[in-house]
């Protein structure tokens, strides 16, 4: 039996990030496709959140855990893979800020952008779920299209400032939530910077088939809603 088993959705990015590490890593980990099963009372008793990825591992307090940079941390910690997630204090403190920004500031835009064209649900609250007509919810879309360009230059301004990786010379965990989730702006036709393009190269040239594998899942899945089926 595997040490760590990930319960993930293929065409997630969230979830693609978990997936590289694991791989990356070298982790003894073994892989539940819940697409369609989240929700039922036996998920829920162990992941109340309704959330992926989900780890379950003897180590953890409650036998889970979600949010893919937490399931990163705790890996790293436990594994003692300071390659993907360094003990220096300043460099920990580069890499959880990269994070930490990726998930208040930029994805809520990527989700408003991307999400209605993935044929994901959004939150409550959103333009996309309200009872606006067909064109101030396509307005509000192409108005989160546009504010991606601010935060996402900070990586290039701030976190990557004379450095190939998040990490330095290697991809950190912050490189792979990052990179995972820039994939997602393919379903748009996002015109990444040129410094994005090199990056998501330089990342892939790195891991090897430990992102390609996996990001296979997410590019089908992209070129899947872009080009349905007659």
């Amino acid at each position: 039996m595997a040490a760590n088993t990930l319960s993930i959705l293929k065409p997630s990015v969230n979830n693609l990030t978990v997936r590289i590490f694991v791989r990356a890593a070298g982790l003894d980990f073994e892989e539940l496709d819940v697409w369609g099963k989240k929700g039922t009372p036996e998920f829920l008793a162990k992941d109340p959140a309704d959330l992926t990825p989900l780890l379950e591992e003897e180590g953890l307090p409650r036998g889970a855990l979600w949010e893919s940079c937490a399931i990163m941390q705790y890996l790293c910690n436990k594994h003692g893979l300071d390659r993907f997630y360094p003990r220096d204090p300043g460099e920990r403190a580069m890499v959880d800020s990269a994070m930490f920004y990726l998930i208040g500031s930029v994805y809520p835009f990527l989700a408003r952008a991307t999400y209605p064209t993935l044929g994901f649900p959004q939150y409550a609250g959103e333009v996309a779920t309200s009872e606006a007509d067909d064109a101030m919810k396509a307005k509000a879309q192409q108005d989160a299209e546009a504010a991606l360009a601010a935060p996402l230059d900070v990586y290039r301004a701030f976190f990557l400032e004379g450095r190939r990786f998040i990490g330095g010379e290697h991809p950190s965990i912050a490189d792979m939530r990052f990179a995972a989730t820039l994939e997602f702006l393919r379903a748009i036709d996002y015109d990444l910077p040129d410094w994005a393009e090199e990056y998501i190269t330089a990342m892939e040239e790195a891991l090897g088939e430990a992102y390609s594998e996996p990001a296979a899942d997410v590019r089908g899945y992209v070129e899947s809603v872009k080009s349905p089926a007659a």
